[in-house]
This record gives structure tokens, sequence and C-alpha cells, in this order.
């Protein structure tokens, strides 16, 4: 039993299949595995055992009657906490919304459920998910499973955290500006980013709903591909037979996303290039100037849609938030209308530009982020050091945002030095096929 703590969550629902496992069996070793655990709330909020066991109960009664509702049926996935869960508080990492108890579950909650996927319940996360450092002193900072000094990479960190360290077979978080691919790079897992407005935000509690998106952390390419059909009430692509590299034509994103490289992370970066290659890969160096011009919009583009949606909240009672959370969604309140509306006007044709030049890839290559898990003691005590590492490890992913991508974070053997795999907008089937090839040829 101790062997379903890491298998994948596509191995636990064959086994399911197959009569090897039972979903209420499975379900109570990970809640024993939870219970056990001693960084678990560090990891999650809350812990739903009566939810888990209703509904794992429930789906051994459709696995002994053949009438499975999907291969996830019956295995235990966490949560991010700002999906909304019914009679469960969900806070979004923030004392802002301290006490919030949604009356009914998100959508992608309720078609994970329909779908057979068993709540485990709520992970940490950064404060409103407004940070790619997964460090919370607010509420609180989960572990990075590569070095328990530094931060796990956010916003997504519990979803991270629980998967990593074998305390859910999968989790679901939010992507705004890397928040599921930067810690499942820090944690040595899969995380898939979706296009927005591919997956449904309803019940979902928001930081800038231009570019908030919801994506899996998981074991394996395949493990996502199946969470994404839960999400939307699908059965996912079927991964099992990916392919290889021979013929794929790949870009290795140059400009932005290799400055600033640390050593570790540009070794791992070259290392992975040339496993690809070794596969059959043609992988040619791809310069896009445009994206400086989309990266120096940022702050415009992020701070001033989430301000406006949370300054009414915020400065209600500000010194409920941590300082340098409340800071970044104040910069929001230094730009115009005009200066917002004139920025997405811009986005738009670099959007275009970005277009153009990646369209002979089956996929652009970076590293997920230039820099390892920072020192959790130095970001509390060094303003600057936190700002800096922030700022860079969100920098390579947020392209993928500001393009309006799909992305994969993929491990590459290195620890906390992920690839990062940029597909096309709404391309997510033939994006994991890729990454599924990719993984193949990497492990």
């Amino acid at each position: 039993m101790q062997d379903w703590l890491t298998m994948t969550a596509a191995a636990l629902g064959r086994g399911i299949e197959a009569g090897e496992i039972g979903p209420a069996a499975l379900t109570r070793c990970y809640l024993n595995a939870i219970d056990a655990h001693p960084l678990k709330d560090r990891i999650y909020t809350q812990v739903t055992h009566d939810r888990a066991l209703a509904e794992a109960e429930a789906a051994q009664e459709r696995a002994d009657l053949g009438l499975r509702r999907s291969l996830l049926d019956g295995v235990p996935v966490s949560w991010k906490d700002l999906f909304d869960s019914a009679g469960t508080a969900t806070e979004s990492g923030s004392d802002l919304l301290k006490g919030r108890v949604p009356e009914q579950d998100a959508a992608v909650l309720r078609n994970a459920t329909l779908l057979g996927a068993v709540c485990l319940g709520k992970t940490h996360m950064s404060e409103l998910a407004f940070s790619g450092l997964g460090f919370n002193p607010i509420k609180e900072t989960p572990p990075c499973v590569n070095d328990q000094s530094a931060a796990p990479g956010g916003s997504s960190s519990g979803a991270a955290a629980s998967v990593a360290f074998g305390l859910a077979a999968a989790g679901i978080g939010s992507d705004t500006g890397g928040s599921v691919r930067i810690p499942s790079a820090w944690n040595d897992l899969v995380g898939l980013k979706t296009t927005s407005g591919r997956v449904t935000l309803e019940g979902v509690v928001p930081l800038c709903l231009k570019f908030d998106t919801i994506g899996p952390l998981a074991r394996s390419v395949e493990d996502a591909g199946l969470l994404l059909g839960l999400l939307e009430g699908t059965a996912g692509p079927d991964l099992r037979n990916p392919g290889s590299l021979k013929g794929c034509r790949f870009a290795d994103l140059q400009n932005v996303a290799q400055n600033e490289l640390d050593p570790k992370v540009f070794a791992a970066h070259r290392d992975t290039l040339q496993r690809l290659k070794d596969a059959g890969a043609r992988i040619v160096p791809l310069e896009v100037p445009e994206l400086e011009e989309a990266m120096a919009l940022s702050p415009i583009l992020y701070t001033t849609e989430a301000y406006g949606l949370w300054k009414d909240v915020i400065e209600a009672t500000p010194y409920l938030m941590y300082s340098e959370i409340l800071e970044r969604f104040r910069t929001g309140a230094q730009f115009s209308g005009p200066d917002y509306v004139a920025a997405w006007a811009k986005l738009e044709q670099c959007r275009m530009a970005w277009d153009q030049a990646a369209a002979g890839f089956d996929a652009v290559l970076s590293p997920v982020s230039p820099i390892l898990p920072p020192n959790l003691q130095r970001l509390q005590s060094d303003h600057d050091y936190y700002v800096q590492s922030n700022l860079l490890a969100l920098r390579n992913t947020r392209i993928g945002n500001l393009m309006g991508l799909c992305a994969l974070s993929l491990p590459t053997g290195t620890p906390s030095c992920g690839l990062q795999v940029l597909g096309q907008p709404d391309c997510e089937e033939a994006l994991l096929r890729t990454g599924a090839a990719i993984e193949m040829a990497l492990a």
C-alpha cells in the first residue's frame, strides 16, 4: 500500500479498474499519510476526511458494479485554496477572506467529482495567488521537496507539495503568471498551464481574470491529460503511445528566457536539449524581439487588473496582508485607464509577432525558471532579494501567459530545474502528446 503514495494517478486508476486497488482503501491510505505527516499543516489548509471517505466509498460501489465514470474514478486529488468547495473554507491564502465558506463547489470541482475524483482537501498557496515564490507568512509556507529551507514555488505551492511529498495523487492549481509551472519545476513534477478561457473559472477566487487559468500538478504527462479531462468533464486525451521525437522541430527561445540563468539551470537546460537531439529532435535557436516589449507591459497589465478587482477589499483592512503582496497590488493604482487599454493593444501586436515566429515549430522550449528555489529566511528579511527573486521566478513562465499559450513544465532529472514546453493557444492535446514524447526521451 505504501507504493500507492508514489504511483501516478493513471496507474492508480488502472489498478482500480483491474480490481487490484480499492478506492476506499486507497483514500484511507492517503488520509492516514496526511494525518501522520509532520508537515501536513504547512501543506493542507483543511483535510476533508468525511467528504473524501464518502466519495471513495461511492467510487468503490461503482467499481464493484463495473460502472466507473472515468479512469480516475476513485483517485484522491488535492485542491488549491482558491477553488470554492461547499461547506469548506476557501480563503485564497489570505486573512482578507478569513471565514469565507462557499455554499457550492467551483465548476471544475463539480466536474471532477461527477467523474469520480476524490477530494482530499484544500492546499496552501501564495496570498491571493500574487507571487511565484509560494512564501506566505500570513498563513503557511509549504516545503520544497528538494530543500526545506527554500521556497516551494507558487502560487500553487501546497498543490505541488501535496503531490511531491506523497500526500495526493495529483493536485489542482491555477496559473496566472507561472503558478502551476514554477512549483511543478521546483518540486520535480509535471505542470500544465491551460489556454486562457479554455477551463471555466466559475467558483474560482480571481486574481487577473484575463490571465487566470486552471491546471493540474502531477507525476506524469499522462496524468496531466487525464486531469484536464476531469476539469472539463471529459475523458481527456489518450497519451499511452505518444510516439518518438524523430522529425520534431523545436525552438530554443533565446532572448529574455536565457538571461541571468543560474549555472545549474543553464547546465540542466543544455543537457536536456542534447538528450532531445539524441532522441531525434531538431532544435533551432529562436529570437522574438517583441517579447521584450511584452514583458515591459507586465506591471500595467497584471497589477492594474488585480488592484481593480481587489482594491475595496484590500483597502478596508490592508494591515491583514503581507507587506510585499500589499505593495505589489497597490502598484496597480499608478496606471490610468488609457495606460491599460494601450498596453493591451500593444500586447495583441506582440502576440501576432509571436504566432508568426513560432508557427513552424512543434513547440518552443526554455527553462521554467532562471533561478533555483530562493532561501526562505532571506526572503523574509531582505526586501530587495524578495522582489528580485519573485520577478525572476516568474519571468520565463509569464511568457506563456502574455502570449496566450498553453504550456507544460517537465522535470529534467536535475532537481528543481524544469523544462518549459510552450504550445499554441487551445492546442493542449497536441502539446500533451509532444510533452509525453519528451518525457519518454528524458526518462
